[in-house]
């Protein structure tokens, strides 16, 4: 190997970051102690911004696309080098790789439950959970609040202090909403957006945003959830009227169903009152009275039993011979013995 071959071998004249994570946020370029040739190549892929640094001070910024390198398109990296114009001797300098993507599908959620004013129930505590995504909106404010001169840093860095700043202004959002507990449940879209604009501000200065903030669930105090279920009861009933009438039947079925039990009886009888009660109370006209036929009245027992001699059955007759009443199929009278026609 020739002195010159040694020589560049010593240079770093391509710089880039081909991304093969999916949750890394910075990338420092490892240049192993290399110094940067005038005139290197510099690529910066869509959904990147490379920042170079020198000797801990924040220099040029180059957004997507191919550089060669030179004192024309690093003129914060001059002015801190001094430079001469057309300065081509090989320099150092730290070169960061921000990612710009949006980060999907991170979670949320209250470890704590938060605090809500309603006007119904008072102060209540809720609990929720739900999914967010963020991105790196300036770079330059980034690198200064947030990952300084660290040569890695990943999305896990910076969740733990979205997370809380998310958690602790939901509350305020859910406040300055003014959306009524009860109507938490079927408001998840409107309270979502509204949160995500009252929150983004909060993280800007940190030179991020939220693109996403969503609701997937509010659980509310057990109190609440059973006034809900009343309510939804209610609706369901509809005419209460008609709903008392038809649970003193369904009462009095049960009642029918165990004759045996005491309680079914007490059951029973005070679903009659109920049900009888109901119906004067919904009743609309005055009743007509209706006539039943009277019963025939019942014969003394003697008069039944003449009757009953004086008329045969169909299956017996009487002997000619001393008249008492024989089987019509007999052949001699079992009293007198005279033969029958």
């Amino acid at each position: 190997m020739g002195l010159l071959d040694k020589i560049k071998g010593q240079l770093i004249d391509v710089i880039e970051w081909k991304d093969d994570s999916n949750d890394t946020m910075v990338h420092r370029y490892e240049n192993n102690g290399k110094e940067i040739m005038m005139g290197a190549q510099l690529t910066v892929r869509e959904s990147q911004v490379a920042i170079m640094v020198n000797e801990g001070k924040l220099a040029d910024v180059f957004q997507p696309g191919r550089y060669e390198l030179s004192t024309q398109n690093m003129p914060i990296m001059t002015a801190l080098k001094s430079w001469k114009y057309g300065f081509n001797s090989p320099f150092k300098a730290e070169v960061y790789f921000i990612n710009t993507k949006q980060f999907l599908d991170q979670k949320w959620g209250t470890s704590n439950p938060v605090m809500m004013r309603d006007a119904e129930f008072g102060m209540i505590r809720l609990r929720a959970f739900g999914i967010y995504s963020f991105r790196v909106s300036d770079p330059v404010a980034f690198l200064k609040e947030v990952f300084g001169t660290t040569a890695y840093m990943s999305v896990e860095g910076v969740t733990g202090q979205i997370k809380r700043t998310l958690v602790s202004g939901l509350s305020d959002a859910i406040a300055q909403s003014k959306i009524p507990a009860l109507d938490l449940a079927a408001n998840y879209d409107e309270l979502s957006q509204f949160a995500l604009n009252t929150l983004a501000p909060r993280v800007a200065n940190l030179g991020l945003k939220l693109e996403s903030f969503v609701i997937e669930n509010i659980s509310l105090p057990d109190e609440v959830e059973k006034a809900i279920d009343r309510r939804t009861s209610m609706g369901v009933v509809g005419d209460l009227n008609q709903y008392t009438q038809f649970q003193a039947a369904e009462a009095m079925r049960d009642a029918a169903n165990n004759p045996n039990g005491m309680g079914g009886i007490g059951a029973g009888m005070g679903a009659a009152a109920m049900m009888a009660q109901a119906m004067q109370n919904a009743a609309q006209a005055p009743v007509v009275p209706q006539y039943q036929q009277a019963a025939p009245a019942q014969q003394p027992q003697e008069i039944r039993q003449a009757a009953d001699s004086a008329a045969p059955a169909a299956d017996t007759k009487f002997c000619s011979e001393c008249g008492q009443r024989i089987p019509r199929s007999a052949k001699f009278c079992p009293e007198c013995g005279a033969k029958q026609a």
